[in-house]
């Protein structure tokens, strides 16, 4: 099945109320080419340097999403286009976002990292550290970011209760934290579930799955 057929089959079975980002990570241009010509405009991308490669040769109307974990060092290379930053998972970083946003008169919205897996691998904030970065008065100082919602991952695994329940949870903490107010917090954005799991994070709530191997096939490792 070619890219095209592949996208436009689960854009089609996905609900109106998810969004779907593209994970074109280790992807050739002309691979994210045909998606694009497809209709697909977010595409996700783990390496800042990759993605910022891409983006000088794209279109300038697609969003670009950094799913991967980012090092506070290379924060300034994305910060004059990254649409959403999915895997914030500490104040350091929130505070490096907001001070390279800054540099291009940006607001840039971020997501919060929630560890929701057993994998001690995954990153990720616990809720005591999520309710105790969201009330501190320094969170409150940051202009130029927004969060706009939460992210997990859950465990790799064929138990797919089990994933149910980590996704179940992250749901919780979700809806918990759309009642706590603040200037820059602005919580509507859940992004769960990936090729192999998305559907059960859509029965759990999701609005934003991250799919690449079902849309581009396997990955290519480099």
């Amino acid at each position: 099945m070619s890219i095209k057929q592949s996208l436009l089959e689960i854009k089609n079975s996905l609900p109106e109320t998810v969004t779907l980002v593209a994970v074109s990570k280790t992807k050739p241009v002309s691979d994210l080419e045909e998606a694009y010509a497809a209709g697909q405009r977010i595409f996700g991308e783990n390496k800042i340097q990759e993605m910022t490669q891409k983006w000088e040769v794209m279109p300038k109307d697609i969003q670009w999403h950094m799913i991967g974990h980012v090092q506070t060092n290379k924060v300034k290379y994305m910060a004059e286009y990254v649409s959403l930053i999915h895997g914030v998972d500490s104040l350091k970083l929130l505070k490096e976002i907001n001070k390279q946003a800054k540099k291009y008169n940006r607001v840039i919205n971020c997501l919060l990292q929630m560890h929701i897996a057993e994998e001690s691998t995954k990153f990720g904030l616990d809720l005591e550290e999520l309710n105790s970065l969201v009330s501190s008065d320094v969170f409150k100082t940051l202009e130029n970011i927004k969060v706009v919602g939460l992210m997990g991952m859950a465990t790799f695994t064929d138990n797919q209760n089990q994933v149910k329940k980590e996704f179940g949870t992250l749901k919780e903490v979700f809806s918990s934290l759309q009642s706590t107010k603040s200037t820059n917090l602005d919580v509507k954005i859940l992004s769960m579930g990936m090729s192999g799991d998305y559907k059960i994070a859509i029965d759990q709530g999701s609005t934003m799955v991250r799919i690449g191997s079902s849309i581009f096939g396997s990955r290519n490792y480099i």
